[in-house]
């Protein structure tokens, strides 16, 4: 799978490019389970709001068959291949929660931006892809983008410790203004299975979740292997340190695991039915 003439141009001037019915019903079904699954879980890889509610959950291709082969998935990490023009490696994996009422706000930033100074990435030859789990709305937090923004390079930052329970590097109100008054500001809304590709200086934020609707989004970022870090700040669960080209597993792979997923479930469930069924005298 590749990107058309058409998208390629979209991405080279928007800085994004919107890719949707990327996955069926039934590979986004056995993901949101996965999910929820691993947010309710205790590992330090889960972060969470100041209520509790799970905020993201890091590393997931590393411990969950589904993420692993959603990780590895051809419709995913081809299209990098082909914009870098080399393989690539997994940077970062994490599932985004905006969890109904409790989901705060992504200040307005760069990913090249933390991936350079936390990092030492050497170039913006990495980038975001969503997937979305939930339906993405208006209304629910979605990402929100400020088209063009790419094209300015790294901007200065200043690095938040204090608005929310992640630390993430941050745009000032003046830049942001600037920025929207050249670019405007979009916010891309589809169905669960939707994707979006965004360069990591595309400048993005998301608002609050106050609605009762979840808004789920995994995020692959993929690096090219040439591009990999050089700093090991962080833990190597947030940024890894694995710089292993991904070898693109089949493109049935998912729905496959899914399908396995749904007959084993179902099995699971027919046995408790008969264990508890009375017995007939």
């Amino acid at each position: 799978m590749g990107l058309n003439p058409d998208q390629l141009r979209e991405f080279d001037e928007q800085g994004y490019v919107f890719l949707p019915n990327c996955f069926s019903d039934e590979e986004v079904a056995v993901l949101r389970s996965e999910a929820e699954g691993i947010y309710r879980s205790d590992r330090e890889q889960v972060w969470r709001e100041s209520s509790g509610a799970p905020r993201t959950a890091f590393a997931a291709h590393t411990y969950n068959e589904a993420f692993r082969l959603l990780g590895s998935h051809p419709r995913l990490v081809e299209p990098l291949m082909q914009l870098f023009g080399e393989p690539v490696y997994m940077h970062q994996f994490k599932i985004n929660a905006k969890a109904p009422f409790d989901g705060e706000v992504w200040q307005w930033h760069q990913d090249y931006g933390t991936w350079a100074r936390d990092d030492g990435m050497p170039e913006p030859r990495a980038m975001n892809i969503a997937v979305f789990l939930d339906e993405v709305m208006a209304i629910n937090g979605p990402l929100m983008f400020i088209p063009k923004s790419h094209k300015k390079g790294v901007l200065a930052a200043g690095h938040d410790l204090k608005t929310t329970s992640y630390p993430l590097w941050t745009l000032d109100n003046e830049t942001i203004t600037q920025l929207a008054e050249d670019g405007g500001i979009v916010a891309p809304t589809g169905k669960p299975g939707s994707v979006l590709m965004f360069h990591g200086n595309l400048v993005h934020a998301s608002p609050s979740n106050i609605t009762p609707y979840p808004r789920k989004i995994v995020y692959l970022t993929l690096c090219a292997v040439s591009n990999h870090i050089t700093k090991f700040t962080r833990p190597e669960w947030i940024a890894h340190r694995d710089f292993t080209p991904i070898e693109p597993v089949a493109d049935d792979a998912l729905l496959q695991f899914a399908r396995s997923h749904k007959v084993a479930a179902e099995q699971v469930s027919a046995q408790r039915q008969a264990h508890h069924m009375p017995s007939c005298a």
